[in-house]
């Protein structure tokens, strides 16, 4: 695991090296081990990487790295985990070191770049420079594991595993992009392939980019379509009864698993006590001869704490776990420094816990295995069925009924009906009044013309439409609302599995879980999210996935093996912290100065009515707008960090 960055440029100078090295500074928290630049003064081209020792601790893992004729350079982030089955297939040679990275070298000169990647099994994000050709390739892992942003900005190509090292070129001049802003504020997150600036973007899970020419751009080409592996895998679903199904998951699992726990320094994982950490910790431990090292976060607040679920799991399996209950003060301290974390705002508040863990496991290991992945393949979230019978209730009301009922919601506008309501006040429950009313009769009219698809997004947004709120924003369109980039799925549940597959997991997930172990340098690795596993799922007839209303219950098969069902088997809370009630106390002074109306018409971002209502509404407890607002307060204190205040107020002028 590491970080990587460079740049293109035909105004090379003698500073190639120098900046480069300044760049891959910005990144140093993803490979604090060693670093390397390899320049190119009469190309105009400069690669440098941090690292993040793994495999191979000695100097022959240095990057960048040459292939045996010279070549290709080459600088890597991730792990190919059957590098060591490659080598056995490649011509015998003198072997340097044991890398993955050399092997990698070897297999683009005996296979070239796509037929090496096609072999494959792994996370990576690469940078590789043919000097024969003289162009540069830039590729993404199959399920974007592993993150990757480059662009095209003045005259120059810029690239990095995360925008810090981009913003470190003296050339870069960042311009916030309105329309990816929307993104964030409707999903917490910015989908690919957009970023936060204009002129960036991030490059698409299992896709490669060739670079002829620092001023010409190009696009990326798939080498691996999950779009493809879902419409194959729906329309030729495998026929294999429920126990052949079972052993085969497990088989793939199993490998998976090994695969993952090579490494030449200490290792364990994550665990939740949940359906998928659990399994990966359960499969780990049948093949370990020690116990294996398992970490967890707790919270007091019970809604929140799944700790001793997960303590419970770990004595099943004789564990060697280790679990923290941070407190209240301890988890708020990690909140200033999310906006470097994170490097582009973020705001899915699961990345407090996330971070938490992430570092208390770094304390013992370098490598923990994750079990994410197993919600988006094995049909685990339960808005899936929401959405799904929410559209087939509306579909037995005729539509003459409907489009009266839509039409008579929207006689009044929504503030008429929050009036209206309030009058009625000692009839009506306070609980409703609370939710203001108004806004909710609005999206229940939405709703009444909406088909699955529509619903689905309707329950993913937050601010909605977030064009309203963002100034002179234009939304992008996305896999959720673009046509062209959705998959041809009969069944509505195997759309919204796709849609999370290529949007919500890489962008939010796998964003989420690299940032955070990053962070502390730990390496994470997600062996659900195994091609292979995921090949394998979308060949599941929906009945081996949702069984009698229980969701993942392949996965659950595998997992019954090793741990009884009582331990596991309870309704899924997710990984979250009580941003809601610390907004209305320990956090409120906080909130109040990123949320200040004057600096929001400064800013120039925001409608500072829209913000301000939300804000009183919430912390005066007549609306729970946590989610919300916390897509705003992560933007306000990203932007805040990453621009000075000097460079706030050019900004807004400039608009």
């Amino acid at each position: 695991m590491c970080g990587i960055t460079g740049f293109w440029t035909t105004k090379a100078g003698s500073d190639l090296a120098e900046t480069a090295r300044e760049m891959a500074w910005a990144i140093r928290n993803r490979g604090p081990d060693d670093c390397g630049e390899w320049t190119d003064t009469a190309a105009g081209i400069a690669l440098a990487h941090r690292r993040l020792s793994i495999l191979d601790l000695s100097p022959h893992g240095h990057q960048p790295m040459l292939s045996p004729s010279g070549r290709y350079v080459m600088v890597f982030n991730g792990e190919v985990y059957n590098y060591e089955e490659l080598r056995k297939d490649l011509p015998r040679q003198a072997w340097k070191g044991h890398s993955d990275t050399e092997v990698m070298l070897a297999a683009f000169e005996q296979w070239g770049i796509e037929g090496s990647l096609r072999r494959f099994i792994g996370m990576f994000a690469f940078a590789l420079w043919d000097r024969e050709e003289r162009n540069l390739c830039l590729v993404r892992d199959r399920l974007g594991i592993k993150p990757l942003y480059y662009g095209w900005l003045n005259g120059a190509f810029f690239f990095g595993s995360e925008l810090k090292a981009l913003r470190a070129h003296p050339r870069f001049e960042p311009k916030i992009d309105r329309g990816a802003l929307a993104l964030l504020m409707r999903h917490n997150y910015i989908p690919h392939p957009y970023s936060i600036y204009e002129g960036v973007k991030k490059l698409p899970p299992g896709t490669l980019l060739k670079v002829d020419s620092p001023k010409q751009e190009s696009q990326p080409a798939a080498f691996w379509s999950a779009r493809e592996i879902a419409e194959q895998g729906s329309r030729n679903p495998v026929a294999l009864d429920p126990q052949a199904a079972t052993d085969q998951l497990e088989e793939l699992l199993r490998d998976a698993v090994r695969l993952r726990m090579l490494a030449d320094v200490p290792l364990g994982a994550f665990l939740s006590g949940g359906i998928d950490s659990s399994t990966v910790v359960a499969l780990m431990q049948s093949m370990s001869a020690r116990p294996i090292r398992t970490f967890s976060i707790g919270f007091e607040e019970s809604g929140y704490n799944e700790a001793p679920y997960a303590a419970a799991v770990a004595r099943h399996l004789g564990t060697d776990h280790t679990e923290l209950y941070p407190s209240p003060a301890d988890a708020q301290a990690v909140i200033p420094q999310l906006p470097y974390f994170y490097d582009e705002p973020f705001s899915d508040s699961s990345q407090v816990p996330t971070y938490l863990v992430s570092r208390l496991a770094r304390q013992s290991v370098t490598v923990a295995l994750s079990g994410d992945g197993g919600d988006e393949l094995f049909a685990g979230y339960p808005r899936y069925a929401l959405a799904a019978k929410t559209a087939s209730s509306l579909k037995l009301i005729p539509r003459f009924a409907r489009n009266g009922a839509r039409r008579a919601l929207r006689f009044f506008s929504a503030e008429t009906w929050n009036q209206l309501f309030q009058r009625m006040a000692p009839i009506i429950p306070k609980k409703l009044l609370a939710r203001r009313p108004g806004e909710q009769m609005d999206r229940l009219a939405s709703l009444l013309e909406a088909d699955s698809d529509q619903i689905y997004l309707s329950i993913l947004s937050h601010w909605d439409p977030p064009s309203e709120l963002v100034l002179g924003a234009v939304e992008h369109p996305t896999a959720l609302t673009d046509p062209h980039r959705q998959a041809s799925l009969r069944d509505p549940i195997s759309r919204m599995m796709y849609l999370d597959l290529v949007s919500y997991l890489p962008d939010d997930i796998l964003t989420k879980v690299d940032r955070a172990s990053m962070a502390v340098s730990l390496e994470a690795r997600v062996p659900i999210l195994d091609h292979r596993i995921v090949e394998f799922a979308w060949k599941l007839p929906m009945s081996l996935r949702v069984r009698n209303g229980q969701e993942k219950w392949l996965l659950r098969q595998v997992l019954y093996k090793f741990v009884p069902p009582p331990l596991i088997e309870r309704p899924k809370m997710g990984f979250g912290i009580p941003i809601g009630v610390w907004l209305r106390d320990s956090l409120r002074s906080w909130a109040e100065e990123l949320l200040d109306p004057i600096r929001l018409s400064q800013e120039g971002f925001f409608d500072p009515v829209l913000v301000r209502r939300a804000w009183n509404e919430h912390v005066s407890g007549a609306r729970n707008w946590q989610y919300h607002l916390w897509d705003v307060l992560m933007f306000q204190a990203w932007f805040t960090q990453s621009h000075s205040r000097d460079g706030i107020r050019s900004y807004a002028a400039s608009q």
